[in-house]
């Protein structure tokens, strides 16, 4: 009873939102593979690049679409203890789109036996460039929303710190991996080397949307009149400051950190502000992806 409760439970924390925005990743996805990368033999980073692999190594019976279907699931329901219920439903939910959309474009929309993108030609930068974009595109979408679109994901999230790496590095070892058994069986680099070029694309549009399109930048101020400098960016932007107790490592003097956000437009007017306050004030600036703010209940 408790089992069917929880399960219930993480139902109800289901939103039609989210489960509407996976399914435009998985068929912005679809594009960009189908489109860009297929026609002209180039590979996606994770999951996506192995099916293309396994779909061309294969009989023609077994699809990319079968083999992203076939990949991704048990990986991210491995992934399930992790990352709980509402995302691995999301997460399979955007992979069976994606695998379906893609059927659907190799069955009705790419003609069989294509050698060339039905958009940018046989030109492999363009492809590269643009499938990456969009493959990027959709995988930003569902990690925007709560899910994922690729297994290998959800298992650099979980292996990362067991093999003593990054996310980001278990993610790049994957794909030199993949990229470099495409090179042995191609018996060609060319289209491995394109297919970095991809990677490289996808990967940053994926921070761009999934960490925002206007990144904000979080200003952490040391200061020993923590007062005057808070008033003073209260006063000039509007908006609200925190105020930090320190101790200073050298001098052992008790001073204050004063933490603020700003955009990027700001930040010459806030350093005039924090020095105009105290010259000799300490400022370190870094990115901010998303900023939730408390909406107080009616």
């Amino acid at each position: 009873m408790r089992i069917k409760g929880s399960i219930r439970d993480s139902i109800k924390e289901l939103e039609v939102k989210k489960i509407f925005f996976m399914a435009l990743a998985g068929l912005v996805s679809a594009v960009g593979i189908t489109t860009f990368l297929a026609p002209v033999k180039l590979y996606d980073s994770g999951i996506a690049g192995t099916s293309l692999l396994l779909s061309q190594l294969t009989p023609g019976y077994l699809t990319l679409s079968l083999f992203l279907v076939i990949l991704n699931i048990p990986l991210l329901l491995y992934g399930y203890r992790k990352e709980g219920f509402a995302f691995t439903f999301y997460s399979v939910f955007a992979v069976l789109m994606y695998s379906l959309f893609a059927s659907v474009m190799e069955a009705f929309v790419l003609d069989e036996g294509l050698t060339s993108s039905p958009i940018a030609g046989a030109d492999l930068l363009l492809c590269a460039v643009f499938g990456g974009l969009i493959c990027g595109a959709g995988s930003g979408i569902a990690v925007r929303h709560g899910g994922a679109i690729d297994g290998i994901e959800v298992m650099a999230v979980i292996f990362a710190k067991k093999l003593n790496l990054t996310v980001g590095s278990f993610m790049m070892c994957y794909n030199v991996i993949l990229y470099v058994i495409c090179g042995l069986i191609l018996q060609s680099w060319t289209l491995p080397l394109y297919s970095i070029v991809t990677y490289y694309v996808a990967l940053h549009t994926i921070d761009f949307i999934a960490e925002g399109l206007d990144r904000s930048k979080s200003v952490m101020i040391i200061t020993d009149k923590a007062d005057k400098v808070s008033d003073a960016l209260i006063k000039e932007f509007g908006s609200g400051t925190t105020k930090i107790p320190a101790k200073g490592g050298f001098t052992n003097k008790d001073k204050a950190i004063v933490y603020f956000v700003v955009n990027r437009f700001q930040i010459s007017r806030m350093r005039t502000v924090v020095h105009r306050a105290d010259p000799r004030a300490y400022i370190t600036i870094s990115e901010v992806a998303d900023i939730y703010k408390y909406q107080p209940e009616d």
